[in-house]
């Protein structure tokens, strides 16, 4: 028996000796390692061996928690025990619950998202140190903040008293190179990096260094601009994260709590018609794909934003009690979500249709307020005139509520970043306010 499989089976006798109405909890196990390497000397090299326990008991609506991260049977008894002690003491609260029975992960596929790699030591820092090496021999690369190589494997259990057991086997592995470049007294940085299931699948150590090396040398000779207003493109790294604000404000939690820019949106246009947004969480060997959430509710394909208009929330179970819905399995966030390109071209032919404006490469500081909207991040790039890349920009600032921002979305090109969990292309905004020197 799976050593996984033998704590589960611990852990529901022992729960079920306190008595309690329901339960579910989660058991991991995760292994890996990590090596950074700084101008080819090995700064860490780290092997991890973690082990984790979460669990939630139930009397009628009253809740507990606790976590271990000891999976021995008398630390499991003991963050049992306290679990209970604590759902005593605590008010009642009417959303508790687990999920319905006929939405639990029954049969969770294997989506095929384990892939070991039995890297050691030596392999690891020759393979970080051939990434580094590489990018510095590039021209005008000065430095380097390092190259980083990771691989990581676990294993999870979930459980709860409706009598469902299922487990997720899953891989993840990465290699980071961050690079400055210098052209007289000035300094820039830039980085690349590959992330894969499977190891063969990453970009090969060279490729990843003279990417990085290419993105520092263009930026070098960045001015600044005057305050005005233009059209700005995302390039997909930063893309990502516009239209993660998106999701997060369709949130069950935030809806409920009325602390959203998109408060109460279900069958109101929130971007242009022709642009929807999805989770495809059952694809085989991708990443971001998932079986079941963390209630451990069976996931599906479905649309969160259809032509333009929001068609559902993001709900885990205890928010869909909230607003009196169904989950849609999101406890945990999005798995695989995707949103769809609507322009047949990428970066190049956004730059060429937009003719004048900014291109966002990088974006800095944490100025987004999720209940207003308000959108104000510095930024650098390149600035485009005549449909082309005239020169690199830095220093300045973008602005704008994300409200209008995502209304003012024109194009999401096609040239999707596979690397994360949520998948798009660049992105053109008709209008946002840059702030430069005056």
């Amino acid at each position: 028996m799976n050593p996984l499989d033998q704590t589960t089976q611990l852990v529901i006798d022992l729960i079920k000796q306190n008595k309690a109405t329901d339960f579910e909890f989660s058991v991991g196990r995760s292994s890996g390692v990590s090596t950074a390497v700084r101008l080819s000397k090995v700064e860490t090299l780290q092997y991890h061996l973690d082990t984790s326990f979460d669990v939630s008991v139930y009397f009628g609506k009253n809740k507990g928690q606790a976590s271990s991260v000891d999976l021995s049977k008398d630390s499991l008894k003991k963050a049992i025990e306290s679990a209970c002690m604590i759902a005593k003491y605590t008010q009642a609260d009417p959303f508790n619950g687990l999920a319905p029975k006929d939405r639990m992960a029954w049969n969770a596929p294997d989506l095929d998202l384990y892939h070991p790699w039995s890297l050691d030591a030596q392999e690891s820092i020759e393979i970080a140190k051939e990434c580094e090496e590489i990018a510095l021999e590039q021209d005008e690369i000065d430095n380097s903040d390092g190259a980083e190589l990771s691989s990581h494997e676990g294993e999870t259990y979930y459980a709860n008293s409706n009598g469902l057991i299922t487990s997720i086997k899953n891989t993840k592995h990465s290699l980071h190179c961050s690079l400055i470049a210098k052209r007289d007294s000035e300094m820039q940085t830039a980085y690349e990096y590959s992330i894969a299931l499977d190891s063969n699948n990453l970009m090969s150590p060279s490729m990843v260094g003279k990417e990085a090396s290419r993105f520092a040398q263009k930026k070098l000779g960045s001015r600044n601009l005057k305050s005005q207003k233009c059209p700005v493109i995302f390039i997909p790294r930063q893309a990502s994260g516009l239209f993660s604000q998106l999701l997060g404000a369709l949130s069950g939690s935030r809806q409920f709590k009325k602390t959203s820019f998109l408060l109460d949106s279900v069958g109101k246009s929130v971007v242009t018609d022709s642009i929807s947004i999805y989770e495809d969480p059952l694809q085989l060997k991708t990443l971001g794909s998932r079986s079941f959430d963390l209630d451990g509710v069976l996931k599906k394909k479905q649309f969160f934003v259809q032509n333009g208009k929001v068609v559902s929330y993001l709900m885990g179970q205890y928010s869909a009690n909230q607003l009196g819905l169904e989950t849609t399995a999101n406890a945990g966030g999005v798995s695989n979500c995707q949103v769809e390109s609507n322009f047949d071209g990428g970066l190049e032919e956004l730059t060429k249709i937009m003719n004048k404006g900014l291109i966002v490469t990088d974006l800095m500081g944490h100025g987004v307020n999720a209940t207003t909207g308000d959108y104000s991040r510095g930024a650098s790039g390149f600035w485009v005139e005549g449909g082309q890349i005239q020169y690199p920009v830095s220093g300045v600032t973008i602005a704008g509520n994300l409200k209008t921002m995502l209304k003012n979305i024109t194009y999401v090109g096609n040239d999707i970043d596979l690397r994360s969990n949520l998948k798009v292309g660049s992105t053109l905004i008709n209008e946002m306010t840059i702030a430069g020197e005056g």
